[in-house]
């Protein structure tokens, strides 16, 4: 049976074997709910970097520059962190090359795994079922905030979970027991929990409760974003549906 591992802080990761595994990278408020939902709206890539330069000079090789720092949309940037900017028509077929201050640094740290997706609840059942199909050991990687814990992406750590730990995955570190005993007393009310975490509270001035409420939704999309060569894109069986 595969074995199933939760990182919570990107800090950690260095504790964890990533070679032979599926890693699936999560910061639900909001990197990886934008990247969920921009490939899942048309968008062709999106090239993660760490820094915001690098990400500024794909604007001359024909990229849409996207870049988020403490929560705010770097300026003069075309796109920030927010998952409705990502439905705009004009962005189907197009490549972005996003930053972000935790998501997109996860994604680096994740490199040596054999297959890095993207997570968020707007997308669980569909990563579910991928990992059920493919039987590979996984290791859910929580972007947390700046190296700290935070509440969001251990409840989806917790809700992944708490479905493949039904289906022969076999839970072997603390913090996936940790997290699958979280989620299941607050799925009830996911939104009331969240609205208490320390993220939400210290960008509650940056008027990102719509965004919030709409990254907290269950299966909105039927979509596995994947690194290929770099970028997030469409999980190749799926780029007829």
């Amino acid at each position: 049976m595969p074995n199933l591992e939760v990182c919570l802080s990107p800090n950690l990761l260095p504790l964890h074997t990533l070679t032979h595994k599926i890693v699936v990278v999560v910061d639900i408020l909001r990197a990886t709910s934008c990247m969920v939902t921009a490939i899942a709206c048309g968008v062709e890539s999106i090239l993660p970097l760490q820094d915001t330069e690098t990400c500024r000079a794909m604007k001359s090789q024909g990229y849409y520059i996207a870049a988020e720092r403490d929560g705010k949309q770097v300026e003069g940037f075309d796109l920030g962190n927010s998952p409705f900017s990502y439905m705009e028509k004009h962005l189907i077929g197009q490549k972005i090359a996003f930053t972000t201050t935790n998501g997109t640094q996860v994604i680096k740290l994740s490199e040596k795994a054999e297959q890095i997706i993207v997570g968020a609840f707007l997308n669980l059942s569909a990563v579910a079922s991928y990992l059920l199909e493919r039987q590979k050991d996984v290791l859910v990687a929580c972007a947390g905030w700046k190296g700290n814990i935070n509440l969001e992406d251990t409840l989806f750590a917790g809700a992944l979970v708490d479905v493949l730990a039904t289906q022969n995955f076999t839970i072997s570190n603390d913090s996936a027991l940790l997290a699958q005993s979280l989620y299941p007393k607050k799925q009830s009310d996911l939104l009331g929990f969240v609205n208490l975490c320390s993220h939400v509270q210290r960008l509650k001035n940056l008027g990102i409760q719509k965004d919030v409420e709409f990254c907290l939704q269950k299966d909105v999309y039927d979509v596995v974003p994947t690194l290929q060569n770099g970028s997030i894109v469409k999980l190749a069986s799926q780029t007829a549906l």
